[in-house]
């Protein structure tokens, strides 16, 4: 797997220990817990949607969940780069063909709970598959049998696949990159996805510089350190100004 799938090599960084936050946040939110499908998308390219999705599925599974993850990006897939899979066939073989879902998933060994279904080859028609009665039938299926199903979409600024997507989600996370992502794109995605009705259920902001996150950082990277020496960690933890 990738070296930036941090909640797998780094289980202890005050990064994953993030993740597990935005997981327990996910607890609380109104939404079926045996009816949960959560879209994952951006306002523009490379914000981190994908990366937060991986880690966050990684993170989800490691509490007991059973985790099924779609990459929905059908323009421009790379789930299977992360994971180090075979991407020849995947959720438009399933949708366009027929064939058969179980046998186009991968299992992670690494992480029992989480199984992946690539994009598969790339389609000329990706919002008209995302937005089949059969992508919608097999979605409903799907939800039976996992306790929680991520979709990976493309940024919801560029095309109209996160807002197809969000029609058949519990939820949608928009994911923001500190100090890239235009405001203007930001609010343009938003309006985007509540014009369709799309039940925006929180934002992950990715790319933060650590000088800017405030002492309860450095106070987790001291608590979650994985130095030979351990430091011993008083209880001083200030409220940030």
């Amino acid at each position: 797997m990738r070296k930036n799938l941090i909640t797998f090599k780094k289980p202890k960084s005050p990064i994953s220990e993030a993740y597990r936050m935005l997981r327990t946040n996910l607890n609380y939110i109104d939404i079926e817990k045996d009816d949960r499908v959560i879209v994952i998308t951006s306002a523009n390219m490379a914000e981190g949607k994908t990366s937060t999705l991986c880690n966050l599925a990684i993170t989800i599974a490691d509490a007991g969940k059973k985790v099924l993850l779609i990459d929905c990006d059908l323009r421009k897939p790379k789930v299977h780069r992360y994971f180090s899979l075979k991407n020849e066939e995947g959720i438009v073989n399933a949708v366009v063909e027929g064939v058969f879902v179980e046998s186009i998933m991968s299992e992670i060994e690494e992480v029992p709970n989480l199984k992946i279904i690539t994009s598969g080859p790339v389609p000329p028609n990706p919002s008209e598959i995302l937005s089949s009665d059969s992508m919608i039938n097999l979605i409903s299926k799907l939800k039976l049998e996992y306790d929680v199903i991520l979709l990976d979409a493309p940024p919801a600024c560029s095309v109209t696949d996160a807002a197809q997507l969000s029609n058949i989600a519990d939820g949608v996370i928009l994911v923001v990159a500190s100090g890239s992502t235009n405001v203007g794109s930001a609010k343009l995605a938003k309006k985007l996805l509540e014009k369709v009705g799309a039940n925006i259920i929180g934002v992950v902001l990715t790319k933060v510089e650590k000088t800017k996150v405030g002492s309860y950082f450095y106070y987790n990277q001291d608590y979650y350190g994985d130095s030979k020496k351990k430091k011993k960690v008083k209880n001083n933890l200030q409220p940030t100004s």
